[in-house]
């Protein structure tokens, strides 16, 4: 055998690990999700220290707790780096320890900071099914939510309490790191705002009550649809609306709208941005769109997975997309806006902000 052919040979070995890998992959997800429901993460958090596998299986306090599958479930964690382990010896007798990390610390539930709801709104049977369908979707049209639910997921959301709980969860997580990040990296921005911000979209309001309260001079609007914020808590500060940001949208001096234009097609995006020049003074109105903004070439920390959440958004909704700023420009253009700025913060998503 040629030397060629050893090179051959090898690449293909490698090939073939590459995709077993991306095959099993689902299980990677399914794993951190039973960890969440398990509560994992927050049992060693609560002993104050590395915890050993017996210390885990009894504060999950179950009768028939199936030691050896936790055992199993640990150790594929520790590979992937979700927790760290610690063996004292080889020749200890001494069970590991298992320790958080800047991994597992994302897994904590009974923490402000979480991704959490997210792990279990992405590993829902809901989410997953439409997965299913991404061939016929390519192959037919239309989105594989659809095919795989009969309606599109607002309208799934709508119909669906138990669903909607979980959706409006896993976006309210989303919205307190994100909001984070633009709070402390985009910190000026809100500073010559003057009367009310509104947030487009905002879900049940935890961003835009983030927003005042690191700017208590504004007064927030929290703007969604109907059975959005029928479920939103109060927050000083925060008036919740209930409307359709494709007829109108409340008149404010700033728009917020984190992780919305990315849902719709370039047509409804430009009514989206129509709206907000209606709803916004000319002279010193401001739009401060939060969303991915794709490199065409990257090497950030991120930049895999906003790749993967453009085909999330060719899943799940009829023209979602996430854009270049080539594309934005564009979209912004003929929105009627003509003059942006782009401001990375340490997150998915950059701040776009935008002026009449």
């Amino acid at each position: 055998m040629n030397t060629q052919n050893e090179t051959d040979s090898d690449a293909m070995l490698r090939g073939q690990a590459q995709i077993l890998q991306y095959i099993y992959g689902a299980l990677d997800g399914m794993a951190i999700r039973c960890c969440v429901e398990l509560h994992i993460a927050d049992i060693i958090n609560n002993h104050g220290r590395p915890t050993t596998l017996s210390e885990i299986s009894t504060a999950i306090d179950s009768p028939s707790i199936n030691v050896d599958g936790l055992r199993r479930l640990m150790t594929f964690l520790v590979n992937r780096k979700v927790f760290d382990e610690m063996v004292e010896s080889e020749e200890s007798e001494c069970e590991p320890l298992y320790s958080l990390n800047y991994c597992s610390k994302w897994l904590l539930r009974d923490t402000n900071v979480t991704l959490a709801p997210l792990v279990m709104m992405r590993t829902d049977p809901v989410t997953n099914l439409p997965l299913h369908a991404l061939s016929r979707s390519i192959k037919e049209g239309g989105t594989a939510f659809k095919a795989a639910h009969g309606k599109g997921l607002f309208d799934f959301c709508s119909l669906n309490s138990e669903f909607n709980r979980v959706f409006n969860e896993a976006m309210a997580c989303t919205a307190t790191i994100t909001t984070n990040a633009v709070i402390s990296h985009y910190k000026d921005g809100f500073l010559g705002s003057k009367g009310s911000v509104v947030d487009v979209g905002g879900g049940t309001g935890i961003a835009i009550s983030e927003i005042v309260k690191a700017y208590p001079h504004l007064k927030g609007i929290n703007f969604d649809l109907s059975h959005v914020v029928s479920t939103a808590p109060k927050y000083d500060g925060i008036t919740h609306v209930a409307g359709d940001m494709f007829k109108s949208i409340p008149p404010a001096e700033t728009i917020f709208m984190k992780w919305i234009l990315h849902d719709w097609s370039d047509d409804d995006c430009i009514k989206i941005l129509q709206n907000c020049q209606k709803a916004i003074p000319k002279e010193t109105g401001k739009l401060v769109i939060v969303e991915i903004v794709q490199q065409p070439i990257a090497h950030g920390i991120f930049d895999d997975i906003r790749l993967t959440y453009d085909l999330v958004m060719f899943s799940h909704f009829s023209g979602g997309r996430e854009r270049t700023e080539r594309e934005w420009k564009k979209l912004l253009n003929e929105g009627g806006f003509t003059r942006y700025n782009i401001i990375k913060i340490p997150t998915l998503q950059s701040v776009i902000e935008v002026f009449p």
